[in-house]
């Protein structure tokens, strides 16, 4: 059990560009935001990639850091899978939190 941290931390530290764990922490962060986001609104959510705008959609990707000129694009992917998305509020999590790095 002592040899599993580790060996996670190394795994960790390599999955970083530069080796530096910090660099992971903000990512979690901003993770977490976006899933409190979609988990707290994801029926009006839905509606509002349905409609191709509103509020909550641009602070989903205000919160996953989707830079501005992504938007209408990343729009379009989210209507092109919204029954997944309907279906699976992680699923959007995962991609919002994707496109925003």
């Amino acid at each position: 059990m002592r040899l599993i941290l580790p060996v996670l931390f190394t795994f960790l530290a390599a999955c970083t560009t530069d080796g530096d764990l910090r660099n992971i922490a903000p990512l979690a962060s901003s993770n977490g935001a976006v899933e409190v986001l979609v988990k707290s609104n994801h029926p009006a959510l839905i509606a509002e990639i349905n409609a191709g705008t509103g509020p909550l959609l641009t602070r989903a990707f205000d919160a996953a850091g989707v830079p501005e000129q992504d938007r209408p694009a990343r729009t379009l992917q989210l209507q092109g899978n919204l029954g997944l998305y309907d279906a699976n509020p992680g699923a959007l999590v995962t991609a919002l939190s994707v496109y925003g790095r």
